[in-house]
């Protein structure tokens, strides 16, 4: 891509990328409603117009009313006017299921910061897709009973492509824009934007963003722009003091420009999106700092997500209950933690006094809702809940807003990390609990507490800058909060992974193999041997490129046709070889980046992998596949971990920019480094495939047997059951996010550890593990 090669955007197509983008993120989200809530999901009426749309727009709502800390049931009346004959069904249950799958969904539209504004969206949407009728105030009020909502209308969010029409341009990029203004200004600003620097770091700005944005190619274009203008701008300053008083005065024009460009073109377009595009427009854009959603989507992989029984509104939770009793004791009235994603503060009522003010709590801020006192004095943050400044001597200071003061410690990342989720949302969750004759508790209200906005927006200033010393990378949060955990607070950890089992009742052993045995030993020692010695001539220092990519590939071949050699033999016998499985323990540094090597080789060498939740396996991968497989897995593996790490090394001392952060860097690095070592296995899988299919061609075997693609096929199908037995309930992981701008680098010298075969297409930077 060069920067000024790039097309300008019609009205057209603007609209149309918009439209393909939300046509798939409303599928991905009813996908979510479908494998979370499969009960609700099979509920949904037919008469509504698009399935999917219907789904999309269902599922953000629960999410929204968990956010606004809505009951259950609140979100059940709604939804038997949604669906008709709801209540011959069980919507409470069903809607507990989802609830209690919506964070480990890995689905940020679904997160409690970003569910009303992607409710809204998907709802006008919907109404967007709607038949024109003769009464549209009839329809719209149709539209409100059913969904028990008012419907976004008509506005400029329906057509933010026109919007820059109101000052008589269309939407183009800045280099076509430039091309009216006088030729001096035209050629310079060209000459700079034509520059390869120039295109090169836009284009690694607009990578760095994708993931944010979410798949949505008009926000990719806004952003790509929004890229130009700041390195023109930014050649302009470097230049600016450098002429004479004529060359500033040049330049300064060129600046001028510029933001006419800025001010007609782009900003109309941005103010006309709805508010869920403008912050996900917003959120892609990184500062010198990490950005609150960063830290967010790790903190949410470091939380274990609360069961059904969390949102059942006649009782307590099981955990929170142990929490209460525990506390009780302690003589402790007031804690804080998360349910789900929505930030939440406990309150044990003592008196009849906090009763009945409890019962009268709006929840609105009339004052601060929370004070917290920010700044290079801080010794602990002392929050005072419905605001009040001094100690209540008397109830009627007070009365009806109960004072909680809850400790937020700037040492701790979890309550750093609660405290952001509250100002990114703007208000938390309040539990009133009273205490039982028998010691148990019971719920006497929730109630959604509200933030002002002036001290959410200097909460979120403060959590991040705290955030940012105390852990720089946020890929290194779950584990900081892990250890937290182990220091005693209530928090725990659960890993992030590519597959994450909700069902804990799996399996935990650590012996390899722990499923049936084998008909066979795997590789045989002879095997074994010389791969061995083929991989260690590989890993020599002393070795040069080719005579390591030699190696490798000599290796991965051998293993690549016994293992298919062993398929064949083993279609032909009577009792066949059965799948195993065995845990693999992983350990620093960058266990994650290993994690994700170790399973895209096995994905690629026919096993799949598991990364099984909680704080004690955030460091293991469970792999299932035929004993043949999983042992060249881990060779592979054993070998390819070693290079990464020491070719990560090697290109931040060669290529790092100076400006940018090491870890950053190599895990960026890291990233490119595995798809293309990973690719290259697959290659080499294909063609050792390929060879034995020519080979049986050539031997002339009976046309009785099977080729040898249905019997590699049918062993995939048989691993994938045994995983599927053990993990009943699976979610797919996070896009893997990274922020340094060495994956391409890590492409590149992946293609130096390579194991042979021809090269593949570019993958999505960023993609999911695969399996």
């Amino acid at each position: 891509m060069t920067v000024s090669g790039t097309d300008g955007l019609s009205e057209q197509e603007f609209r149309q990328r918009r439209a393909d983008w939300l046509e798939i993120r409303a599928g991905d989200l009813a996908a979510v409603l479908e494998t979370a809530g499969p009960r609700l999901f099979k509920l949904l009426p037919d008469d509504l117009g698009d399935r999917t749309l219907v789904a999309a727009a269902t599922v953000a709502r629960v999410a929204a009313d968990e956010a606004r800390a809505q009951s259950v049931a609140e979100t059940v009346g709604w939804l038997e006017r949604l669906i008709p004959g709801g209540l011959l069904h069980d919507l409470e249950g069903a809607v507990r299921e989802l609830r209690s799958r919506l964070a480990a969904s890995g689905e940020p539209a679904l997160w409690s910061w970003n569910a009303e504004g992607w409710e809204k969206m998907l709802l006008w949407r919907w109404r967007w897709g709607q038949p024109p009728t003769e009464d549209p105030a009839r329809a719209r009020a149709g539209w409100r009973m059913r969904w028990s909502v008012d419907i976004p209308g008509v506005g400029a969010v329906d057509c933010p492509e026109r919007a820059p029409r109101r000052h008589g341009r269309q939407l183009v990029t800045l280099t076509e824009f430039i091309v009216g203004e006088p030729e001096p200004l035209r050629l310079l600003a060209q000459a700079v934007l034509d520059a390869p620097s120039t295109a090169a770091v836009v284009q690694d700005a607009v990578l760095l963003r994708e993931e944010h944005l979410q798949g949505a190619g008009h926000l990719t274009w806004l952003a790509e722009q929004q890229a130009c203008v700041e390195q023109l701008e930014a050649w302009r300053r470097r230049n600016h003091d450098m002429g004479s008083e004529a060359t500033r005065s040049f330049l300064a024009e060129l600046s001028e420009a510029v933001k006419r460009y800025m001010s007609l073109i782009l900003q109309p377009a941005i103010d006309a999106l709805s508010a869920c595009e403008r912050a996900l427009l917003g959120d892609s854009k990184h500062g010198a700092r990490r950005s609150a959603a960063d830290y967010l989507d790790a903190f949410l992989d470091a939380q274990e997500q609360p069961g059904e029984e969390a949102w059942r509104d006649e009782q307590l939770s099981a955990d929170v209950e142990h929490q209460a009793r525990e506390r009780n004791e302690l003589g402790e009235t007031t804690w804080h933690g998360m349910l789900g994603t929505v930030p939440v503060w406990y309150r044990i009522i003592t008196s009849r006094e906090e009763r009945a003010a409890a019962l009268a709590y709006s929840g609105k801020p009339s004052t601060s809702v929370i004070r917290v006192r920010t700044g290079a004095t801080i010794q602990s943050l002392l929050s005072d809940l419905f605001g009040f400044g001094g100690p209540a001597d008397e109830h009627e200071e007070w009365y009806p807003e109960p004072g909680i003061e809850v400790d937020y410690a700037p040492g701790r990342a979890f309550d750093l990390c609660a405290l952001l989720a509250v100002a990114q949302l703007g208000h938390a969750r309040l539990e009133f609990l009273i205490p039982r004759g028998d010691g148990r508790f019971h719920r006497l209200r929730s109630v959604r507490a509200r933030v002002r906005v002036d001290d959410t927006s200097a909460w979120r200033r403060w959590a991040l800058e705290v955030l940012s010393e105390l852990v720089p990378d946020p890929e290194d949060l779950a584990d900081l909060i892990a250890r937290e955990d182990e220091d005693g607070t209530d928090e725990s950890d659960a890993a992030d992974a590519r597959t994450r089992a909700d069902d804990r009742g799996s399996s935990d052993s650590d012996t390899p193999g722990s499923g049936p045995r084998p008909a066979h030993d795997g590789l045989p020692e002879a095997l074994l041997s010389k791969v061995r010695a083929l991989l260690r001539k590989a890993e020599n220092p002393g070795a040069t490129d080719e005579e390591a990519r030699a190696y490798l590939a000599k290796a991965t071949e051998l293993m690549a046709k016994y293992g298919i050699e062993q398929a064949m033999l083993d279609d032909a016998v009577t009792e066949p070889e059965r799948p195993v499985d065995r845990i693999v323990d992983l350990y620093p540094p960058y266990v994650k980046e290993g994690r994700r090597l170790l399973a895209r080789i096995g994905y690629e060498m026919r096993c799949r992998s598991v990364y099984p939740g909680g704080k004690d396996n955030r460091h293991r991968v469970h792999l299932f596949g035929f004993e043949t497989d999983l042992q060249a897995t881990e060779m592979l593996f054993a070998s390819l971990r070693l290079q990464m790490l020491e070719g990560a090394d090697r290109a931040d001392r060669l290529h790092r920019p100076e400006t940018e952060d090491v870890r950053a860097y190599k895990r960026s690095w890291m990233l490119g480094f595995v798809r293309e070592v990973t690719a290259r296995i697959g290659a080499a899988q294909q063609a050792a495939k390929a060879a034995a299919e020519e080979q049986a061609v050539a031997d002339e075997e009976p046309t009785s047997g099977r080729s040898v693609a249905l019997v590699l096929a049918d062993r995939t199908t048989i691993v994938e059951a045994r995983l599927a037995a053990q993990y009943p309930k699976l979610n797919k992981t996070r896009p893997t996010k990274f922020k340094g701008s060495g994956y391409w680098q890590g492409v590149a010298d992946g293609r130096h550890a390579d194991i042979g075969g021809t090269a593949v297409a570019d993958e999505e930077p960023g993609a999911q593990l695969i399996g």
